[in-house]
């Protein structure tokens, strides 16, 4: 592709750069669709018709179009395929979808992540096209109704989120945090009340997610009651920080479920009654007890904890000390989940980027759209989620298995046998 070049170094469509970037990626896409249909046609080079004659072949090209992609929009001659091939249940002729550039492709899943997040940073949906094409050199598939349409189609998607049975899915363990992301909502309801969970397979899923108070609880009692409303049995345990309104909101919708305290929160008000001198020291005291072998050996850190800080510093031992059983709950679970269960981690993780890419902006905007949008880009994020070590323990958990030490106690009626 020849491109003019002025005197400045930019060109008809942007810079030289883009240019050849863009160019790049066109010739990359191009190939790995050749090669995608080429492997398509060879494994199935053996189904020929009853003349020998082979029943998947090439077929030309579509028609050109154009995709935008993170390196820019970029025009794409997908290959086409002739498959003769019928659909003995349906009796319908079987058809080639390209998994790399679907038949309804026209940008790429990463544009469709910046949309929410141009959105959260206060950009109103008429600015999205002109903002996107000064760095994709172009706003195909970007219009203002094509934008207008996938804002209301995200709330329509989270309005339904918020509404599905969840009877089918057994959550085994949920971590719950209220996240402060300085979006579009109103003040008084600051925070967005999250719940994820462990289901019975080792997969992680988000539960609910609803703006509310952080400290309420009311606000995680009224989502409580929705999950379990909508069939969403009791959770073995829940791991939490310190705020007490999510655990009282816990102990009035699902009173059997265990608790457990953040160890990520636990140590930092903690170290925060300690002075600046005496905080690396108590910091490694503090890893020695949730980093222990097993609940015996953390109970003696926690009594090694307090008999070294307890003269000097008791408001910073009486911290670990009143919430111990919380502390050390997940020890009584299998060993290759306590990683996992210790913290809150798998949700501050997963809302790091939102929270870093978000601020205040001076629109009130829509607090359905702010709300739709944060889900969106929690929904993209969770197909990136890896599901917990070990996912097979997660069941037997959930039948009552005794773990001690981290390990199955198998059951006497086992040993009989």
């Amino acid at each position: 592709m020849l491109s003019v070049v002025n005197a400045d170094g930019t060109t008809e469509t942007g810079s030289l750069i883009d240019d050849i970037v863009r160019e790049g990626a066109r010739r990359m896409l191009a190939a790995a669709l050749e090669a995608e249909v080429n492997s398509y046609i060879a494994e199935l080079a053996d189904q020929r018709d009853e003349r020998g004659r082979r029943l998947v072949v090439r077929n030309g090209y579509h028609q050109p179009r154009k995709v935008t992609t993170a390196a820019g929009t970029v025009e794409v001659k997908a290959p086409r395929v002739n498959d003769k091939r019928v659909d003995e249940a349906t009796g319908e002729r079987k058809r080639f979808s390209s998994t790399i550039l679907p038949p309804w492709c026209r940008k790429s899943p990463k544009i469709s992540e910046v949309l929410p997040l141009l959105y959260l940073h206060g950009l109103s949906s008429g600015d999205f096209v002109p903002a996107l094409e000064q760095f994709l050199g172009s706003s195909a598939g970007l219009s203002p109704a094509t934008v207008t349409r996938l804002t209301s189609q995200r709330q329509a998607d989270h309005k339904a989120f918020g509404e599905r049975d969840l009877s089918a899915t057994d959550y085994v363990y949920v971590w719950a945090d209220g996240i402060h992301l300085r979006i579009r909502l109103e003040e008084a309801k600051a925070a967005v009340l999250v719940v994820m969970g462990v289901r019975a397979d080792g997969a992680k899923e988000l539960i609910a997610m609803a703006d509310g108070y952080r400290e309420s609880s009311e606000s995680w009692a009224s989502l409580l009651r929705d999950c379990q409303r909508r069939g969403m049995r009791a959770p073995v345990l829940a791991v939490g920080d310190g705020a007490l309104g999510f655990w009282n909101a816990l102990n009035e919708v699902f009173p059997e479920t265990r608790h457990q305290r953040c160890w990520v929160h636990k140590t930092a008000n903690c170290l925060d009654s300690l002075p600046k001198s005496a905080q690396p020291a108590a910091k490694k005291a503090i890893q020695d007890i949730y980093n222990a072998e097993d609940k015996e050996h953390a109970a003696a850190a926690v009594k090694a904890f307090a008999k070294q800080y307890g003269a000097k510093f008791p408001k910073a031992v009486k911290k670990i000390v009143d919430d111990e059983d919380e502390l050390l709950a997940f020890y009584d679970l299998p060993a290759e989940h306590w990683i996992h269960l210790r913290t809150t981690n798998p949700i501050e993780s997963t809302f790091a980027t939102v929270r870093l890419r978000t601020k205040v902006t001076k629109g009130a905007g829509s607090r359905a759209a702010a709300l739709a949008m944060v889900f969106k880009l929690v929904e993209s994020a969770q197909a990136r989620w890896r599901a917990v070590n070990a996912p097979h323990l997660v069941a037997l958990v959930r039948a009552g298995a005794r773990f001690e030490r981290g390990r199955l106690v198998e059951r006497p009626e086992a040993h009989a046998a």
